[in-house]
């Protein structure tokens, strides 16, 4: 029996037991892509970070049902873990490239002030703030903040002040 065969057609037409098979084919693959692409792929999670999750789950979910062809569904997601590897060294060497890939920290917060027109523009409340102060400054009061950032993965980052 050929491998063709072991894994069925593609198309509506697989057994059970093909579409299984695929299915534990297509996870050791991606697995092998994921640890061969680096931890960055799935270590981090920003913009750049996410659409290569959800694109490489949508085209290996393609070959596992069939409605993709096989071969050429494993080859395209070899290319979106390369791409991505490629653009992430890139963004490592050259960092305006990295600010066009991955975008740019923002300043939230400075010597105790809270920059209201960055808030604004990166849709940050007072009350998320003040969760990040307290969840990551451990502090609760505003004036103890050096700064803050609303840093490229979504994360709010706290500096505190030196006590005195």
């Amino acid at each position: 029996m050929s491998f063709s065969e072991l894994i069925g057609p593609d198309s509506n037409e697989m057994t059970w037991w093909q579409m299984a098979l695929r299915a534990v084919i297509i996870f050791l693959y991606g697995l092998v892509l994921v640890r061969l692409g680096g931890q960055r792929a799935f270590g981090r999670i920003t913009a750049f970070d996410i659409v290569l999750g959800v694109m490489l789950g949508s085209l290996l979910s393609r070959a596992i049902t069939g409605n993709s062809p096989f071969w050429p569904s494993l080859a395209g997601s070899a290319a979106l873990v390369g791409i991505h590897a490629l653009i992430a060294w890139l963004s490592s060497r050259w960092h305006a490239f990295g600010h066009v890939v991955k975008g740019r920290e923002q300043r939230l917060v400075e010597d105790g002030r809270p920059i209201e027109d960055a808030m604004r523009r990166a849709s940050v409340t007072e009350h998320d703030l003040e969760e990040a102060l307290r969840l990551r400054g451990g502090v609760d009061d505003l004036a103890k903040v050096k700064g803050a950032w609303l840093e490229r993965n979504g994360d709010i980052s706290v500096v505190t002040k030196d006590p005195p």
